[in-house]
């Protein structure tokens, strides 16, 4: 699930835009040069202030984030790029382990890249860590890799885009063919993780029907 980081409470938030950040530092060296550094420890302060972050995991349960995901019509909200249920990912593992391989921890040498490209995840499109709200409102669905890549900073400063949400009745992260095939297999169910997401998406496709 997503990680985020969280402030400490009361510490002032950066003003300046990303690419006016260099010029602050050159303006805090041009200070010290100049022997000032309590100068310099006032531009710091006002332009481009220390924001010490809290690590803090957020857990969201695979019925939310499948919500977030139909939502958002499987779409990795900041690349247009199509996701897939987690479950279906786990399930191609199960069904084909040499050439789509899902080592138990992840281990990078022994997974296939799509569980980074192509496992969506809830981000913050405001990050915590800079005073966005942890709910539906302000969440979006993104791949893990995009997920990592963001961290808390904000799409404009990394220079993204929003895309709009798809729709679900378009492209259902392969969420049918999942079920299909459980149902169709229930000895498959045997994997722990793979029925987990089965029944969380089922009961989601229930309530969007």
């Amino acid at each position: 699930m997503a990680m985020e980081e969280t402030p400490a409470a009361g510490l002032p938030l950066p003003r300046t835009s990303v690419e006016d950040k260099a010029e602050v530092l050159a303006r805090v060296v041009t200070a010290i040069d100049a022997g000032d550094m309590d100068s310099g420890r006032v531009v710091l302060r006002a332009d481009y202030p220390f924001a010490p972050v809290i690590k803090s995991g957020r857990r969201y349960t695979d019925r939310q984030c499948l919500h977030i995901f139909y939502r958002d019509g499987f779409l990795d909200r900041y690349s247009g790029v199509k996701l897939v249920n987690p479950g279906a990912l786990r399930l191609l593992s199960v069904l084909l382990p040499e050439d789509f391989p899902a080592h138990p921890n992840w281990l990078m040498s022994e997974t296939h890249f799509a569980f980074w490209e192509l496992f969506p995840t809830i981000d913050h499109l405001e990050p915590v860590a800079r005073g966005g709200v942890d709910d539906a409102s302000n969440w979006v669905c993104t791949s893990m890799l995009r997920n990592s890549a963001k961290a808390h900073w904000t799409v404009e400063e990394l220079g993204w885009s929003l895309h709009p949400p798809g729709l679900h009745t378009d492209w259902d992260g392969l969420t049918g063919w999942f079920v299909r095939c459980l149902q169709e297999h229930p000895e498959l169910l045997a994997h722990s993780y793979v029925a987990r997401w089965f029944r969380a998406s089922v009961d989601v496709r229930a309530q969007l029907t």
